[in-house]
């Protein structure tokens, strides 16, 4: 033992210090391999008494930490053990040598977690984990440095019970959870603050350095106390400000009084500067505290106290905001102020106006020379957003002030921008507007803000554009620098992006004429602008910066004022009529229209702008009204006359851009257009066509003489022209959604380009470029959208139109298997996305509708089967089953595929070898309690067809044995099918030579149900009753298993679990009808609520004749209604 524990010594050591690569993952794979030592708590214990190595020493507590956190793959430490180990640790951190801090909170947390997961264990009828508060108390009686670990350790005690990644179920971490709130956090967050921060605020001035560290590791201590989930909502941060603190009513004396509040407030004027962050965290979850949690009285009461500290704060202590943490956490406090209170409720506090008026300075101080990150910004922006939006419902008489401070704010806002653009031409940035995403979620807040008092916001706007533009007038004039011109471009683009905000922020039953007009004003500056940015982009001159902000503007205005429901009498439009002859939306979409054009033609190169101009293009071509307009239009009916490849450089074969989605999305406008009075127009649609049939004229006449000449730039040319074909094809046939538009669609490519598809796949198998769009050309093509492929009855084309597509399947499976496995780096690139797409379109092939597949059977056509066995290798390919649900892309296919075939071809499935059909069920099990909704339900579904149909086709076997096949032949006899009898009996063996992989589905999806918060309930009773009826015996040990009691689970009243089982399967018939199914899943409801009222119980609770409920007390008998 002694010369093993030397090695592990070594080995930890080697762990962290040596450089050898090899070595240090040899070292890895011992260390990790440890916790499963029989002999493991006694080398920790070891490890744990060498003082000579701290990585050691953090191995050791680590692994003793994975030890105790249960899994389903062994059994628990003895409750004795691990009180030892729990002792031996207090006793280390109290008596034993100073360590480095990694290895105390490692040693901190292994007694964290004993004690979260031993909470409910009792020794000689006693809690004996529970005593926490004495045990860590003995600490604070010491000198600093044992008060600070002990600090530490509450903190750490207090995020591991709040942690809810380490305890599975999550029922069992609520139960926990909840316990250890009633009964020990309220009394945690006491010392903390009416002991130890108390203290602290009487000796505030004499502070030293370790006093300091204390002060701080308390500050920490009593927001993880304010920041704990009291009711189980398992809060998001990414909704951090609208967060609401649900304090437990037993607190309240706490902060009604108002002694926790002043403290922090005090604690804020009187502690260093290192400290405010913290102080001001807790002031965030304390302003958060749940409104119902006082009375009215006592919330005006509170709410007064805020906004005096509040005031304070600014007023005498502002200095302690230059701190980037300290700046950020109030900033998160204002927003969160006004998240939890109305408008009314606040301007009622008799300083109110005083402390709006400090916020609104600090908003514009910090707005215009703010240091620190943008991110802070977004709570104070958040602050007057929602303040704005609340002005309309004030009807207290307090006067809110808010029209003067509005204007302020949006003016400073609009000076930090003019001075960012300033900053960023001087350092040479080129980029000025580079994080757009974070740009548009500011001009949201903006377009609130300035909407409030929009006369004064308009006229701020309309003087600088004029100022600006006469500024770029000017140097247009002189030819002035680039700098120059970029330093004024960059201003105006900020000018746009806020007058696109604005006009997007017009709430119809808030504007008025008078605000329409005003509207014009601003719209009328943004088109001039255009007039120029446009000449000079003619001529080579554009700023890529100010046409982003155009479009932005574009989509705001389209929003807006563009639509059925938009008036023609409109102030608007009659400004725009007056200075620039603009009458209605169609003379806008006709600027719209040209502004796209223009960018499709000289920004070919740039991504951004391209991708906005096609997108605001699709969006115009998706209104019913819009794409009648838009059709209306001379441009648009230019686009329909020529080939629209010789108009834009992106559509052209050898552009850059050739394998990007942009083509795609072009052609769905393009042929959105076109359909919208097609109607059965067959010449116009050859005319349409044309260019595109001449494409393809050409590109067979390069595979043919491909065949003589594989020269490298013949085989680009013709690669990149079939990419070209594919992509927008696949965009011109999404939007021939109609019988007719299709048919005529089908005709033109059918079979000669299709054959050419076909082609496409052999030669270029290990090119995705090719492969991808290829597979999505034919997925759109089998998508019977809007019944678009219901084909006349006296025409084959639905079975030609499958045939083709599973001959694509079947020449991709088979090149992509035989290509062999991709470096690791390529797997998804190279493999898992053509596997992805070839499951979607095989997918829509089986569920579109359009064939009748018992045909390929009656006439012996293999057409299926192939395609079929090809899904089922390339599924037995893959690296791992993990892999289904590493990549959502892939399990989505994949599930949604699946179900569909154990749905309409449950008879091939069971055909299938055993081992296929065991990783086919593996692979299910899986995903039915996936995270996802989808998969879960696809594979819900999946297991229940498969199921469903073991237990009647077991079920028919058993009648035809009782009958005797004179009297009752097998159903596949009766229509001469013995190929189906003979899989059938196949599927029975297969599934009783290995019960365990049914069996184990039925164990998961019932602990599932019992013990998870899962909310696709529904989906799960469905194969769960099907799993019961095939599993009668297993189920029955299974219910006698999880009602002994479980320290997993925490201790469970036998008899109350016996009940729930007997409610599940009350009235329960021994079928699979509707009418079962139905009953069960109401059974199963109730079944998990009850259950769910017990795990959340507490199993100490007194019973009514007084006693505790008695966990060991036998059941009662009952009959099992499925075993009789």
């Amino acid at each position: 033992m002694e010369q093993a524990i030397t090695e592990l010594e070594k080995m930890c050591v080697l762990m962290y210090t040596t450089a050898d690569v090899n070595v240090r993952e040899h070292a890895q794979k011992v260390l990790i391999s440890l916790v499963d030592d029989p002999h493991v708590v006694q080398k920790c214990h070891l490890l744990l008494q060498r003082v000579s190595s701290p990585y050691a020493l953090m191995i050791a507590a680590s692994t003793l930490t994975k030890k105790v956190t249960p899994s389903r793959q062994g059994p628990p430490l003895p409750i004795q053990e691990r009180l030892d180990i729990r002792y031996y640790v207090l006793n280390y951190l109290y008596t034993g040598p100073k360590q480095p801090s990694f290895v105390e909170d490692e040693l901190m947390q292994l007694y964290s977690r004993i004690t979260k997961m031993s909470w409910f264990e009792t020794l000689k009828g006693e809690f004996c984990f529970r005593n926490v508060i004495p045990e860590i108390s003995k600490f604070l009686q010491g000198d600093v440095e044992k008060c600070i670990t002990g600090v530490q350790l509450f903190k750490k005690l207090v995020s591991d019970i709040n942690a809810l990644t380490n305890m599975k179920p999550l029922t069992r971490h609520w139960k926990v959870a909840s316990s250890f709130r009633d009964t020990t956090l309220y009394e945690i967050f006491q010392l903390a603050t009416s002991h130890l921060l108390t203290r602290a605020l009487a000796s505030a001035d004499q502070i030293q350095n370790n006093q300091e560290r204390l002060v701080g590791a308390v500050l920490e201590l009593s927001l993880a106390c304010l920041s704990f989930d009291f009711i189980g909502t398992s809060v998001d941060d990414a909704g951090d400000d609208l967060c609401t603190v649900q304090i437990p009513t037993g607190w309240r004396q706490g902060f009604i009084n108002l002694s926790t509040s002043h403290l922090f407030f005090n604690l804020y004027s009187k502690l260093p500067s290192t400290l405010s962050s913290l102080v001001i965290s807790c002031l965030v979850q304390i302003v958060s505290i749940r409104r119902s949690l006082f009375n009215n009285t006592e919330r005006s009461k509170f709410l007064n106290d805020i906004i005096k500290g509040i005031k304070d704060m600014l007023e005498n202590h502002s200095q302690k905001l230059d701190n980037e943490a300290s700046f950020h956490e109030f900033c998160r406090m204002l927003a969160r102020l006004k998240a939890n209170y109305q408008l009314s409720e606040l301007v009622k506090v008799p300083c109110y106006r005083d402390c709006m008026g400090l916020i609104a300075k600090f908003t514009t101080t910090s707005l215009c020379h703010c240091p620190f990150s943008q991110n802070s910004l977004h709570y104070l922006l958040s602050l007057w957003q929602r303040l704005a939006g609340s002005v309309p419902y004030v009807k207290a008489q307090e006067p809110h002030q808010l029209e003067n401070y509005m204007p302020q704010v949006l003016k400073a806002y609009m000076e930090s921008r003019m001075e960012a653009v300033e900053q960023s031409v001087r350092e040479g940035r080129e980029k000025i507007f580079e994080d757009l995403d974070f740009i548009h979620q500011q001009l949201e807040q903006i377009s609130a803000i300035a909407r409030c008092e929009y006369p004064a916001s308009c006229q701020l706007l309309v003087l600088t554009y004029d100022e600006n533009i006469s500024r770029l007038q000017e140097l247009l004039r002189k030819d002035s620098s680039k700098q120059e011109l970029s330093l004024v471009f960059g201003k105006l683009t900020w000018v746009v992006y806020i007058i696109g905000s604005v006009i997007g922020g017009r709430v119809s039953f808030a504007a008025t004429d008078d605000h329409d007009a005003m509207d014009g004003e601003l719209v009328i500056r943004v088109l001039q602008l255009m007039t120029v940015t446009d000449d000079r982009l003619s001529n080579g001159k554009g700023e890529a910066s100010i046409d982003l902000s155009l479009l932005y503007f574009f989509e705001q205005f389209r929003k807006i004022y563009i639509g059925e429901q938009v008036q023609k009498t409109s102030k608007v439009y009659k400004r725009l009529s007056e200075i620039l002859s603009i009458n209605d939306d169609n003379d806008i979409l006709n600027i719209i229209v040209n502004k796209i054009v223009t960018n499709l033609k000289f920004w070919s190169d740039d991504d951004e702008i391209l991708s906005k101009s096609l997108n605001l293009m699709n969006e115009l071509s998706v209104g019913f009204s819009s794409v009648r307009k838009l059709k209306k239009l001379s441009t648009v009916q230019l686009l329909m006359d020529k080939d629209p490849s010789t108009l834009f450089p992106f559509l052209n074969v050898n552009s850059k851009l050739v394998d990007t989605r942009y083509r795609t999305i072009f052609y769905k406008s393009i042929g959105r257009l076109l359909m919208v009075d097609l109607g059965e127009d067959e010449d116009r649609f050859k005319t349409f066509m044309m260019p595109i049939m001449q494409t393809i004229t050409s590109l067979k006449q390069m595979t043919v003489q491909m065949s003589s000449d594989n020269s490298a730039p013949l085989n680009e040319c013709a690669m990149r022209t079939m990419i070209a074909l594919t992509r927008d094809l696949r965009g011109i046939v999404f939007s021939f959604n109609t019988k007719i538009s299709y048919s005529m669609f089908f005709d033109m490519i059918h079979p000669d380009f299709t054959e050419l598809l076909r082609k496409a796949m052999e030669v270029w198998h290990h090119e995705p470029q090719v492969t991808t769009p290829v597979l999505k050309l034919f997925t759109e093509l089998v998508m019977n959208r809007g019944q678009r492929l219901q084909f006349e009855i006296s025409t084959p084309n639905g079975i030609l139109l499958f045939k083709e597509a599973s001959k694509a399947v079947c020449i991709f499976g088979s090149c992509i298997l035989a290509n062999g496995e991709p470096p690791k780096d390529k797997l998804y690139s190279h493999k898992l996305k053509g596997i992805s797409l070839a499951f979607r379109l095989l997918k829509n092939s089986l569920c579109g509708g359009y064939v009748n597949f018992g045909t390929f059977r009656l006439y012996n056509d293999p057409c299926l089967d192939d395609v079929l066995n090809v899904f089922i290798n390339l599924v037995t390919s893959l690296p791992s089953s993990s892999c289904l649900l590493e990549y959502p892309k892939l399990s989505s296919a994949y599930y949604a595929l699946f179900e569909v075939i154990t749905q309409d071809h449950i008879i091939f499935l069971s055909g299938l070898p055993n081992t296929v059909i065991y990783h086919l069920l593996n692979t299910i099990a899986d995903g039915v309690i996936a995270i996802d909704t989808t998969t879960s339900t696809s594979c819900c579904i999946s297991l229940d067809n498969i199921v469903t149909y073991l237990f009647r086709t077991h079920a028919r076997s058993l009648t035809n044995q009782n009958a005797g096949d004179s009297l009752m032949p097998p159903t596949g006899k009766l229509h001469g099918d013995h190929l189906q009898v003979e899989r059938e009996q196949h599927f029975l063996r297969v599934m009783m030579e290995r019960p365990e992989v049914l069996q184990a589905a039925l164990s998961t999806i019932l602990q599932t149900v019992m013990f998870e918060d899962y909310r696709n309930l529904w989906s799960l009773s469905r194969p769960l009753l099907s799993l019961i009826l095939v599993n009668a015996e297993y189920f029955a040990s299974l219910e006698k298993n999880l009602c002994e009691p479980n320290s997993e689970h925490g201790p469970l009243p036998y008899g109350d679990m016996r009940h729930c089982f007997h409610i599940l399967m009350s009235g329960i018939e021994r079928n699979l009808h509707l009418k079962t199914r139905d009953r069960f899943t109401q059974n199963m409801t109730t079944f998990r609520r009850e259950v769910s009222s017990l795990l959340k119980s507490d199993p100490t609770r007194p019973r009514e004749d007084g006693g505790i409920l008695d966990l060991t007390a036998a059941p009662q008998q009952s009959a099992n209604v499925m075993m009789s």
